[in-house]
C-alpha cells in the first residue's frame, strides 16, 4: 500500500485536510460500511492520506481522519503504528521494500541489499539526498514462489537477481518506469523450468 510517488497536497501548518478529490473518495469508502461501523474505514482512509501526503501518515493527518470517522485519536493512532504499510516518517519518492523471509533469503535477497546499497549509495533506514529512494527491509511479500522479491511503491518485482535490481533502479533515476513482475519471463507463480504437466491427452 505504500506509494511515495503520488505527492501533492496533505501536511499544512495548523493540519492536514484531505484535497476534493480525495474527500470525495473518502467519503466513497465510509458509504461502504453500515451506520455506526464508519470506524471499519479507518485503514483505508489512512492509506488515501499517505498517498496524499507525498508517502507518510503525520499525526495531524491520523487526527483528521479520526475526526472524519468520529474515533478517539488512539484508536486511529493504534491503528496507523500496527501497520508497516503506513509510513510514520517521510520516504522518498520511490520507497524501496527488500523482502528479507525464509523464501527471499534463500534465493539471495541479501545479494539483492547488497545491489540495493551499492546502487542507491545508501544503507536500508536510509533516504537519498535527493529525496527519490527510501530503502527499507520487510517480511514476507507474500510473492514467495518468484522470490527473490522487491515491493517498490505499489508494484512487484520479482524473480530479481542483483543486476535486475541495479538495472530497475536505473531505469527509475532516469524517470522510466521498469515493467513490474517476473524478471526472467516467468508466466505468473509457474514453475521456473516451465510447464512439467498437461502437455496432452492424460497429462502425457
Amino acid at each position: 500500500m505504500s506509494a511515495g510517488a503520488n505527492g501533492g497536497g496533505g501536511a499544512k501548518p495548523g493540519g492536514f485536510t484531505f484535497s476534493p478529490e480525495n474527500l470525495d473518495k473518502s467519503k466513497a469508502i465510509i458509504a461502504k460500511y453500515p451506520n455506526g461501523y464508519q470506524a471499519s474505514a479507518v485503514l483505508p482512509l489512512l492509506d488515501l492520506a499517505q498517498r496524499q501526503n507525498g508517502g507518510w501518515v503525520s499525526r495531524e493527518a491520523m487526527q483528521y481522519v479520526a475526526e472524519l470517522l468520529d474515533m478517539a485519536p488512539i484508536r486511529v493512532y493504534e491503528v496507523g503504528t500496527f501497520y508497516t504499510m503506513l509510513n510514520l516518517e517521510p520516504v522518498g519518492k520511490y520507497l524501496v521494500q527488500l523482502c528479507r523471509t525464509t523464501p527471499c533469503w534463500l534465493c539471495g535477497c541479501g545479494d539483492i541489499r547488497a545491489a540495493c546499497e551499492q546502487t542507491l549509495g545508501i544503507h536500508v533506514g536510509e533516504t537519498t539526498a535527493d529525496g527519490l529512494f527510501s530503502l527499507v527491509v520487510v517480511e514476507c511479500l507474500g510473492a514467495c514462489v518468484n522470490a527473490p522479491v522487491v515491493q517498490i511503491n505499489d508494484d512487484y518485482y520479482e524473480d530479481l537477481d542483483a543486476n535486475g535490481i541495479k538495472a530497475i533502479l536505473e531505469a527509475l533515476k532516469r524517470g522510466e518506469a521498469p515493467a513490474p513482475g517476473s524478471q526472467t519471463g516467468r508466466q505468473t507463480s509457474a514453475p521456473a523450468s516451465g510447464p512439467t504437466t498437461l502437455h496432452g491427452p492424460g497429462g502425457a
